[in-house]
């Protein structure tokens, strides 16, 4: 079984577009039988994301740390329930069970998951696809950085090659299918 790491908000954001790709998304990785991998909360977009994928028959892993189990009210009823000590191993216990990322709208914990994993490969420590699920142009001011952080020669133009952008959930699936043939 492939494992999707999903880093997306414990907030639900402003646009109702944001929850209704948390939906499908969950729904898309239920049908496509791909485990999500993700950080346990039961809040915002990352509890929708859960819930539509187990409602779909998926499988679960979530990983949360001891400090945001009533933060980000703890998801229990997942397949696989991991609470950590810390935020640095929450997250290399999300990256480590999953065979690729995608990335929905969401804050600064999800830039810093996002950052950690894009850092990685490109130091080469890893070769897993990420995916930005750019839902309304969420994702464009973030695109636009990457394209500076190039063009103000802080990295190379192969720094994108390692992202790739989808603008709906259907685009997110087929990319990973690519990713897991």
């Amino acid at each position: 079984m492939k494992s999707v790491c999903v880093y997306c908000g414990s907030r639900s954001g402003k646009r109702p577009e944001y929850n209704l790709a948390a939906e499908q998304t969950g729904q898309m990785l239920a049908k496509r039988d791909w485990r999500l991998v993700y950080g346990a909360g039961d809040v915002g977009l990352m509890g929708t994301v859960a819930r539509f994928t187990q409602l779909a028959g998926g499988k679960t892993f979530g990983v949360i740390p001891e400090h945001l189990v009533r933060w980000e009210v703890g998801k229990s009823d997942l397949d696989s329930y991991i609470v950590t000590e810390t935020m640095h191993e929450r997250k290399k216990v999300m990256f480590m069970n999953a065979d690729a990322v995608l990335m929905l709208p969401g804050g600064g914990g999800s830039l810093d998951e996002f950052f950690e994993a894009l850092t990685w490969r490109q130091l080469g420590l890893h070769q897993k696809h990420i995916v930005l699920l750019d839902v309304e142009g969420y994702w464009q001011p973030l695109i636009a950085l990457i394209d500076h952080f190039i063009s103000e020669g802080f990295a190379d133009a192969s720094l994108k090659d390692f992202i790739s952008v989808a603008t709906t959930v259907e685009e997110a699936e087929a990319i990973l299918e690519t990713a897991f043939t």
